[in-house]
């Protein structure tokens, strides 16, 4: 892949007519992550636009309910045609081997292909502390991250959202073949945010990362396509 195919861009924002300018406004993006915001706004539209316009789409809804709730979510969401899909590890392996069964289907269904699902491990905006103090989880944060990522690759999962600060061990212990996809990116020239575990693109693609997510220093710059251009020089 070249650097570009392997950055997502998040479009986070609140509109169709935003996010559909934004499409437009850097077309040389071939990959664009829908989440929450967007995705409630503006409803499965979003997914047909930009499906006309031949983008790959990351469907980051982080799926988390009951197994038959979370089948039925994946197996509407694969008949949009998106390429990756995620959900909550801690739904449990019952639910996650429910919503890969479904996902099948509904993409069987339409036509199309399987959508890539992914676990969330942890969010990025987590830290140590939190799931120690907050949370009560008495494993260490890589401990967990890693618990959780072979719980998702033993349900029949094909990779984790994972922080890049995980990649390296996660790429050594789930295989060449297992995706990881890293929100936490940051280039050097930009602020981290409310990201807590953050590296730099160069950094997350070396311990092992296949895809970037980058939002805000790309979305919010005043030249989103240079910005994106400067993200691909960086990685290079």
């Amino acid at each position: 892949m070249s650097n570009a195919d392997r950055l997502i861009v998040a479009l986070d924002v609140s509109t169709e007519a935003d996010a559909i300018a934004l499409v437009d406004r850097i077309p040389q993006v071939t990959f664009w992550k829908v989440g929450l915001e967007l995705f409630v706004s503006a409803g499965p539209g979003i997914l047909k636009q930009l499906k006309a316009r031949q983008k790959r789409i990351f469907l980051d809804l982080k799926f988390h309910d009951i197994p038959n709730t979370m089948a039925g979510a994946c197996h509407a969401a694969a008949q949009f045609g998106v390429d990756l899909l995620t959900l909550h590890a801690t739904a449990g392996k019952e639910a996650l081997q429910a919503a890969r069964s479904a996902a099948q289907a509904g993409a069987a269904e339409a036509g199309l292909p399987e959508p890539t699902l992914l676990a969330i491990t942890l969010l990025t905006s987590l830290t140590a502390r939190t799931i120690a103090f907050d949370l009560k989880i008495p494993l260490e944060l890589p401990e967990y991250v890693l618990h959780m990522a072979l719980l998702a690759q033993e349900s029949g999962l094909g990779g984790v959202v994972c922080s890049p600060l995980e990649a390296a061990q996660l790429r050594q212990s789930c295989g060449n073949e297992f995706l990881l996809v890293c929100p936490g990116v940051r280039p050097t020239w930009a602020e981290a945010g409310d990201q807590r575990r953050v590296v730099t693109p160069a950094e997350a693609l070396k311990a092992g990362a296949n895809y970037l997510v980058i939002g805000r220093p790309i979305t919010a710059a005043a030249d989103p396509a240079a910005a994106f251009e400067r993200v691909c020089e960086e990685v290079g």
